[in-house]
């Protein structure tokens, strides 16, 4: 990683909190003709990003999918299978936590769409970008793809171009979108500023980070009392000690908002637990990828709160299949900074119908706590590699030693 790149990803929370600020600074000082002007780029990106989604979810999705499938094996069917669990639950409690709170914390004040449109602010033209395949078509497109490269013979060429859609799609949000979104959130903001919107959001996303913040510490205590009960050997049954013990790698990911780049820290301390180090050079790097508890549980709260701040109506069942799809869709996603957030944008318009504007709130609201989500994933990795050792480590057949 150049100095750049690193200055780079370091500098984008900040990055999307200056533009907020000026957003809505701008929005009270701003004449018609220069906010026509943001929302002309503003339209002509949503149509980029809305062409680029169905590419990222296939050149993320295809290629994990033929690495699973290639490293065929118990273990990796176990990992991944306990990995795609935990992250089911988080998504799901972190849907009732929200449907039980969030009623009585946010206050419904209608469809932004619906100011929008009174206002009348309109781009000075618009450039159509339609896109190749649906979400749903890339989803299973994906899965065809990834799932036949997995069971070839000799599938390296396949698996090779795989590898390189990935890193050019890796590429386009790296040095396209990354770089334009602080631009693009300015002029949401500005124009929800001319449009009276802005209060009712700021508010919104206080309540929204509070409940997440406290959530996903929920979460990982459930992860850990979850694996003291499948400790063995030297693991320690208690899990307070278990997850103090990975207190490095949270705040490590908290710094680099990189599970891949986290990976060291987390293997060093898992091993620490006295998971067997075999099972945790294996669980670890590939929960880094799969594993996604923290990014699951703030994406569904996030949307969770924008519907209801909106009033769009919405059920369990309908969260049910969103949560089941965001698992899938947004794995191999930790690699790339808000890799998990731009991966989910399609299921959030097919699912859950948020328009352009409610994604580039989801994509704010992502960033602003972007580092806690990636602790959660990294830190229940911890608790992931416990469970696995139980079944797949050195002492899984041999009888504990006895404990006085």
């Amino acid at each position: 990683m150049t100095k750049n790149d690193k200055k780079s990803r370091l500098g984008l929370l900040p990055l999307i909190i200056i533009s907020i600020l000026l957003g809505i600074g701008g929005g009270y000082v701003i004449p018609l003709w220069g906010a026509r002007l943001f929302i002309t780029f503003n339209t002509i990106f949503s149509q980029f990003l809305g062409f680029c989604i169905p590419l990222i979810i296939l050149g993320f999705v295809a290629p994990a999918i033929a690495d699973i499938g290639r490293r065929a094996g118990k273990m990796l069917f176990f990992t991944a299978l306990l990995a795609y669990l935990a992250t089911l639950c988080a998504g799901f409690a972190s849907y009732l936590t929200g449907a039980w709170c969030f009623p009585s914390l946010i206050q419904p004040a209608g469809h932004i769409s619906d100011t929008a449109a009174s206002e009348n602010i309109m781009p000075y033209f618009t450039i159509r970008i339609p896109e190749l395949f649906s979400v749903m078509s890339a989803l299973v497109l994906a899965f065809i793809i990834g799932l036949g490269a997995s069971r070839l013979k000799d599938g390296n060429t396949i698996k090779r171009l795989l590898d390189e859609t990935r890193d050019i799609i890796t590429f386009v949000i790296n040095r396209a979108i990354i770089p334009m979104l602080p631009i693009y959130i300015f002029g949401i903001f500005m124009k929800m500023t001319m449009e009276g919107q802005v209060g009712m959001i700021l508010l919104t996303f206080i309540k929204i980070i509070a409940v997440i913040f406290a959530l996903h510490i929920l979460i990982l205590i459930i992860q850990y009392i979850t694996a003291s009960f499948f400790a063995s050997g030297t693991i320690s049954r208690n899990p307070f000690k278990t997850l103090w013990t990975m207190m490095p790698a949270y705040f490590t990911a908290l710094g680099t908002q990189s599970s891949a780049a986290t990976i060291p820290v987390t293997l060093k301390q898992t091993i620490r637990n006295g998971v067997d180090e075999d099972v945790a050079g294996f669980v670890v790097p590939l929960c880094a990828t799969i594993h996604m508890s923290g990014s699951t549980l703030k994406i569904v709260a996030c949307a969770l709160a924008l519907m209801i701040t909106q009033g769009i109506p919405y059920d369990a069942g309908q969260f049910a299949g969103f949560i089941a799809m965001l698992g899938i869709t947004i794995i191999a996603a930790p690699g790339v900074p808000g890799g998990a957030i731009m991966a989910s944008l399609g299921l959030l318009s097919s699912m859950l119908g948020f328009s352009e504007t409610d994604n580039a709130l989801m994509i704010a609201l992502y960033i602003a706590m972007d580092s806690f989500g990636t602790a959660c994933n990294v830190t229940g990795d911890g608790a992931l590699a416990i469970i696995v050792s139980r079944f797949f480590g050195r002492t899984a057949h041999s009888p504990e030693p006895h404990r006085s």
